[in-house]
C-alpha cells in the first residue's frame, strides 16, 4: 500500500508537467473497415424509410451516411435482399451514401 502511495504523487507530478501523454482513442472498427459500398448496392429514400437493396452476387454489410451525421446500424444484406433504414424525416436529413461496415463492431452512439 505504501508503494502505491509513493507512486501517486509521482504520477500527479508527471501529469501536471505534461509528461504523461493522453493516448488517442482507438479508431472504431466501423471507421477502419468503412469504404464506399459496391455500386450494386443501391438505395431509395423516402420521408419515413430508406430502402437498401443488395443487387450484388455476394452478401454485404452496409450502413447509411446522413447529412447530419446521424448514427445508423450496420446491416448484413444477402444477395437480392433488402434492408430498411431511417428516412430523411421532417428536417430533411438526407442519405449521402452507403458504406461498408463491420456488424460485430457497430454500436449506437
Amino acid at each position: 500500500m505504501t508503494d502505491l502511495m509513493n507512486r501517486l504523487p509521482r504520477a500527479a507530478a508527471l501529469a501536471s508537467a505534461g509528461l504523461l501523454l493522453a493516448l488517442p482513442a482507438a479508431p472504431s472498427a466501423v471507421a477502419a473497415t468503412a469504404s464506399s459500398a459496391p455500386a450494386c448496392v443501391e438505395y431509395a429514400q423516402g420521408w419515413r424509410y430508406t430502402d437498401v437493396h443488395n443487387g450484388c452476387g455476394e452478401t454485404v454489410a452496409v450502413t447509411v451516411d446522413y447529412t447530419n451525421g446521424q448514427w445508423a446500424p450496420c446491416r448484413v444484406i444477402q444477395p437480392g435482399e433488402r434492408a430498411t433504414f431511417a428516412g430523411y424525416g421532417t428536417d430533411g436529413n438526407y442519405v449521402t451514401g452507403l458504406r461498408t461496415c463491420d456488424p460485430a463492431a457497430t454500436t449506437g452512439s
